[in-house]
């Protein structure tokens, strides 16, 4: 299974209202065959609430396949009010593998990631659930189901439920379009009621650029409108990826 693309990857924010708590995120995992490919990532996503102030969340990831099925990466997360004021949020080390690549109409494969907070009363994060992707013609659907459990926290959290999708359209060899979407819904076995649900979703652009000496760039970029914890406003996420 090779998707047409890395991923547009995700995770949940504490309040969008303006206290520094993220997991990196807002980009679909997409599964992929990579492999003895490494890839070096620059990502920066933003959110503003209304009415309040902009937070920015840069991120530097490394990441390599292991082999057809197997791919890792480590992630390091920062936060701040902008770009030039930023701090250590946290580390992320990644891992998916696929289960089929091609066999079925629906191919399936599994993320397992650590989440390591750069606060300590913060405990740990593991992340894990199905990643699905299909076509429809030329059109390639993806949708994860995420399960959170944070371990170690002074505060204890039951595991919650986070869902990711995303439709991209072939629309030339080079440039994809499409939309993607998220959303967390609190306890895995115990949604919250609607009104305190998260949801966002808005228009993706996907390009891809070969370089010389065998290395492709790609360019990924999205505005999302909703929801995140009760908080409307905007979320803008973009990703440099080089592949050699």
């Amino acid at each position: 299974m090779r998707a047409a693309g890395y991923p547009l990857c995700a995770a949940v924010l504490a309040t969008l209202a303006g206290t520094a708590r993220a997991e990196p995120g807002y980009y679909v995992h997409a599964p992929y065959d990579l492999a003895g490919v490494t890839t070096l990532e620059l990502r920066h996503w933003t959110t503003k609430a209304r009415g309040r102030g902009e937070r920015v969340w840069p991120e530097l990831a490394i990441g390599h396949g292991l082999n057809s099925r197997w791919h890792t990466q480590l992630l390091a997360s920062f936060v701040g009010p902008s770009n030039l004021r930023t701090r250590l949020d946290l580390w992320r080390w990644q891992n998916i593998v696929q289960l089929t690549q091609g066999e079925w109409p629906v191919d399936v494969a599994l993320l397992g990631a650590l989440v390591r907070p750069a606060e300590r009363a913060d405990g740990h994060l593991l992340e894990a659930g199905p990643l699905l992707q299909g076509d429809l013609g030329r059109t390639r659907w993806n949708l994860n189901l995420l399960f959170e459990r944070r371990l170690g926290a002074e505060e204890h959290r039951p595991t919650e439920l986070k869902v990711q999708w995303q439709l991209r359209h072939r629309w030339q060899p080079a440039l994809h379009v499409g939309l993607s979407g998220f959303s967390e819904l609190g306890d895995w076995n115990h949604w919250l009621p609607r009104d305190r649900q998260s949801h966002r979703a808005g228009p993706a652009v996907f390009g891809t650029l070969p370089l010389a000496g065998g290395t492709t760039l790609q360019l990924d970029a999205a505005v999302l409108r909703g929801a995140t914890f009760g908080q409307h406003g905007r979320m803008v996420t973009l990703r440099v990826a080089a592949s050699f």
